[in-house]
């Protein structure tokens, strides 16, 4: 059963990923809103356009979470 990610704040997104991050389903749709939610001017890429996405996600969500705590 797939949350209502569109009404998670940023915050529990972030915790949704890192539960999910086996699931890609539900990890993808997840970073999908939040992404969304990204200033255009800051966005990053998709991440499925990526060389390796897994690694370049990673890199970029450990970068945006120790910048948030």
């Amino acid at each position: 059963m797939m949350q209502n990610l569109n009404q998670m704040t940023n915050t529990e997104l972030k915790q949704y990923i890192s539960e999910h991050r086996n699931d890609e389903e539900a990890f993808r749709a997840a970073l999908q809103v939040l992404m969304s939610r990204c200033d255009s001017a800051t966005q990053q890429p998709y991440p499925f356009d990526l060389d390796n996405p897994e690694s370049e996600v990673q890199a970029l969500l450990l970068e945006k979470l120790n910048r948030s705590e």
